[in-house]
């Protein structure tokens, strides 16, 4: 059954009338209060992964962050809506589907923004010399699209969805994480993988360098995309110079978010997001090169709303 999504401002006032009572074990409301923040990342060795490290090795001795190893973006919003996570990071087409109750949720989720941290840029990989030339020539082909509960797996069905590649056009979907859908690339198990993530991705990188391949433009589907579901999804572009690309290609560009449960306090929230803005560089390092964290940038979470705490933050700081 599906309810009524939860407005911006009922998610709002719901974080805030929960209040000291609903801190988390370990915290207080007083100075010396030390946070204790489960965060919801992604699979060992992935970026969601690296980057939760990455906070809880920056973070100051009254924020203690543990990461948590999960399938990532589905898997860590329900984290959120069961309370086994405080944290998470999270796609955003993937967030705004739990606060809408749209499927693969069943219900709408309660679950706020602290930022949009970073984008991820849609890769369709082929081998080089293969017979796949265009998005089109995939039908009946095998593709690894992404491992159960990813977000990338959600943006792998739609964007085949708006590419015609259903019915008896329809690829043969494998739900395989990176990893694994390189080694089945690699091996020709798959014709081609599907992979949402910052740019360059090291892996594919070390594969290019060993496998010429193609990387597919997706214009076409990026403006489909956003035409059905909203500005959640953006045009960008990989660069030349990137996997050994001579000229850009055109993608699908998606925000990462990083989320809080609404009942985390807000002095907790306050505390990850000075993280966040002062060791923006060692975060992004093994995410996304090139990449910079900026407030304007950062509070573009779009249906998500913004918790109470990540508001006073950025009203404290820049006005």
């Amino acid at each position: 059954m599906t309810g009524r999504p939860m407005s911006r401002r009922g998610l709002l006032e719901a974080a805030l009338l929960a209040g000291p009572a609903a801190a988390l074990a370990g915290c207080s409301a007083d100075a010396a209060a030390v946070w204790r923040l489960r965060l919801a990342t992604g699979a060992p060795g992935g970026p969601y992964n690296a980057f939760g490290k990455a906070l809880a090795a920056q973070a100051s001795p009254r924020l203690r962050i543990m990461p948590l190893s999960t399938s990532a973006s589905v898997d860590n919003l329900r984290r959120l809506g069961d309370g086994s996570a405080d944290l998470a990071l999270a796609m955003a087409d993937a967030a705004e589907d739990a606060v809408r109750g749209r499927a693969p949720f069943s219900r709408p989720t309660a679950v706020t923004a602290l930022a949009r941290v970073y984008v991820n840029y849609t890769h369709l990989v082929v081998p080089a010399h293969g017979p796949v030339r265009s998005v089109r020539d995939l039908a009946g082909r095998s593709v690894g699209t992404g491992a159960t509960g990813s977000g990338g797996q959600v943006l792998a069905g739609r964007l085949l969805a708006v590419s015609g590649l259903t019915g008896e056009r329809a690829v043969r979907q494998r739900p395989l994480g990176l990893a694994d859908s390189l080694r089945a690339l690699r091996t020709g198990t798959v014709d081609a993988l599907i992979w949402a993530g910052g740019v360059p991705t090291p892996a594919l990188s070390d594969l290019a360098r060993e496998l010429p391949l193609r990387f597919l433009p997706l214009d076409e589907q990026a403006a489909a995309l956003r035409d059905t579901y909203g500005p959640v999804y953006t045009a960008v572009t990989l660069p030349a110079g990137v996997y050994g690309l001579t000229e850009p290609v055109g993608t699908i560009g998606v925000g990462n978010y990083l989320l809080a449960r609404p009942q985390v306090p807000r002095e907790a929230v306050r505390a990850v997001l000075r993280v966040v803005f002062d060791q923006w560089r060692p975060l992004l390092r093994e995410v996304t090169a090139g990449a910079r964290l900026e407030p304007r940038f950062a509070v573009a979470t779009g249906d998500v709303p913004l918790h109470p705490g990540a508001v006073a933050y950025y009203r404290s700081v820049y006005g």
